[in-house]
């Protein structure tokens, strides 16, 4: 690996170091001692031991150049209109990393958005990060649009090259491009050869074939500066075994790279520890440099311009920190520290896109979009469907990560842009609340209510304790008058800020045990048909469940078929509505439902399964009970191999006999 003179004198200092303070009697303990205090600011940050200021702390900034075109304007701590580039040199910020796309336009000249990222706009965005102190980290895609995982599409110009061409292709688009941003007088620091390179780039799946054309990257930027480091980004660091197998697999094709370079997303790739040891894993065993290329957190859940944001989403994401400013802080905080814990391999870290504010913050979405579509300055314009049809020409529009920047809806710094350089420091601010989560609170009706008095808190120094609430009386008093239903309880916290009970009132369930919770399950008698022998059980296992952790399984290699029921009595007279879950898989020719039964009448709902935790909830509604009994009950028949659960009844009463009759 190249390493620069910097680094080696780097080095030879620290080493120094040690041989002095073991001449004279002091320890690594001793010199610990001696850290920095934190710094006076508006957020906590702790210090990320092992690190200094050759640590990369640097943002993706790409589609800078379409924002301010849009009229997007930025300011600095002091709300002064302030170029950005200087805003983040002094929030710490020392690498600005700049995405290249070959050509990103139609056939008319129209930009497919994004930034409409071209040489041209690297260019000018490398000038003007070298110019504020700042080196340059260039992020080939070799694509027209963007490239990731799901995406790796040879740009146009490439489509029907053949492959010792399109390696052709790729060396003199890389080597050309560079020199014109060195031409410049650009300081490139780093090349990052391919974007998110997964499976595939430019087109190509064959790791053989992938890895010539990572040759062909890393021997352009070689030929032109052989201090510049090559990279080779990656991600989904979360699957088991993807990093090692990825640079072994580079190893094995012998390809030329300094750099392996990690997107982290904290609510989609997994925890920190194992980041750290994925990456420590290929440093240690292959030699190389690692490094967070790509990362963000959200610090509202606020939509500033109209177009959905990638976080935070209620399902399938993991929001380990507050969704505030200071949350936001403590998540880049830690992915520095994870990749600061590979020791001297780990480089630092990126954040992506910390200026992709809305372009009209007034959220008027029909100003918006012509402003996207002129300037390209939204993740994609409708102009992009040309070459990417499924994916931008369907969802084309705005910026997915506003409420991640860095910077607020209207320009302004957050204070966690901050995190940069208090990363060597550490800081400290007057504890307060930073986050209270809402409430939900089920009960039936007629239950008595009481919302609690104290409700739990996390302090912006990442501690969490109570704090007593004041709720609204009023709501809550109508809320129990008005019976059946959902209701938002509004509740104030001592220091002002301001917490929401959701409260869900549902009516009498009548089913006794409906979920099966209990130990005593005599009320439901289960029936085994056509000669089948026992094939449900109480499953003790909540992931099989609709809610706590029981359900009532079905399984049987030969063939399913059973009911399971209920007998009520002592109902009041009227209309009745009956509902059960049911989730599970590979029932072919199955026939399930549920059903009620009273004196006069049988009433049946047919329902299906379609795959695990994918629950199905069929409903009877106007079961007329009159004699105050009815059997409630499920039945599911398939052929051998059926798999699922039920769980869940309910029975309620939707309406009295004399209320139908008036």
């Amino acid at each position: 690996m190249k390493k620069s003179g910097k680094w080696k004198a780097t080095l030879a200092a620290a080493s120094a170091a040690v041989m002095v303070m073991g001449s004279l009697g002091l320890s690594n303990t001793t010199a610990m001692a001696a850290e920095p205090e934190p710094v006076k600011a508006d957020i906590f940050v702790e210090r990320v031991p092992g690190i200094d200021d050759d640590f990369i702390k640097g943002v993706d900034v790409s589609s800078i150049l379409a924002l301010e075109d849009s009229g997007v304007k930025f300011y600095n701590e002091a709300g002064k209109k302030q170029d950005i580039f200087k805003t983040l040199e002094q929030s710490g910020v020392n690498y600005v990393r700049v995405r290249i796309w070959n050509d990103p336009y139609d056939s008319k000249g129209r930009g497919y958005g994004g930034g409409n990222n071209d040489v041209e706009k690297a260019i000018e965005i490398g000038k003007r990060a070298t110019a504020n102190g700042m080196k340059v980290l260039v992020d080939f895609h070799y694509s027209d649009f963007w490239a990731d995982p799901a995406k790796q599409q040879a740009p146009k110009a490439w489509k029907n090259l053949n492959f010792e061409d399109k390696k052709t292709a790729l060396h003199d688009f890389t080597k050309d491009s560079l020199q014109a941003m060195l031409d410049e007088g650009i300081d490139i620091g780093m090349v990052q050869i391919g974007n998110e390179t997964n499976g595939a780039m430019a087109g190509e799946k064959d790791w053989k074939n992938m890895s010539q054309l990572f040759n062909e990257g890393s021997r352009a930027v070689r030929e032109l500066d052989s201090e510049i480091l090559v990279a080779l980004h990656f991600t989904n660091p979360e699957t088991a075994g993807r990093y090692a197998s990825i640079a072994k697999t580079l190893k094995d094709n012998k390809v030329d790279y300094d750099v392996f370079a990690s997107s982290y997303y904290p609510f989609w790739h997994g925890t920190l520890t194992n980041l750290s040891t994925v990456l420590k894993n290929v440093a240690d065993t292959y030699g190389k440099k690692v490094m967070v290329a790509e990362t963000s957190y959200a610090y509202t859940a606020e939509d500033g311009d109209g177009h959905g944001n990638t976080a935070p989403k209620s399902s399938g994401q993991t929001l380990n920190y507050p969704i505030t400013v200071q949350g936001q802080a403590h998540a880049v905080r830690d992915v520095a520290a994870a990749v600061a814990k590979t020791g001297e391999a780990g480089l630092g870290v990126f954040y992506w896109e910390p200026a992709w504010i809305p372009v009209a913050p007034d959220k008027k979405l029909k100003k918006s979009k012509m402003i996207w579509e002129k300037y390209g300055s939204g993740w994609a314009t409708s102009f992009a469907a040309e070459y990417d049809p499924e994916d931008a020409g369907e969802w084309y529009g705005g910026s997915a990560v506003d409420n991640q920047a860095l910077f607020d809806f209207n320009g302004r710094p957050l204070p966690s842009l901050n995190v940069f350089k208090y990363l060597e420091t550490g800081a400290a601010a007057p504890v307060k609340i930073d986050d209270v989560k809402d409430l939900t609170i089920s009960v039936v009706a007629g239950d008595a209510i009481v919302l609690p008095e104290t409700v739990k808190v996390t302090y912006n120094d990442r501690s969490e304790g109570s704090a007593s609430v004041t709720w609204d009386d009023e709501a809550l008093q109508q809320a129990i008058n008005n019976g059946a239903g959902s209701y938002v309880i509004k509740g104030e916290l001592e220091g002002g800020q301001t917490v929401n009970a959701n409260l869900q009132i549902s009516p009498e369930n009548f089913v006794k045990n409906p979920g099966f919770e209990s130990s005593d399950r005599s009320m439901w008698n289960i029936t085994y048909r056509n000669g089948s022998l026992a094939h449900t059980s109480y499953q003790n296992k909540a992931s099989d469940a609709k809610s706590g952790n029981y359900s009532l399984h079905f399984y049987s290699a030969s063939a399913v078929d059973f009911q399971a029921e209920q007998t009520i009595t002592g109902l009041e007279p009227g209309y009745y509505k009956l509902s059960a879950f049911v989730q599970g898989g590979d029932a072919h020719n199955s026939e399930m439902y549920i059903y009620a039964e009273t004196t006069d009448q049988r009433y049946t709902m047919n329902t299906s399964v379609n795959g695990w935790a994918n629950w199905s909830q069929p409903e009877i509604e106007g079961i007329l009970v009159e004699d105050g009994t009815v059997t409630i009950g499920g039945s599911v028949k398939a052929d051998g191999g059926a798999w699922g659960s039920l769980d869940d009844f309910s029975l309620y009463q939707v309406q009295e006999t004399g209320a139908a009759n008036q």
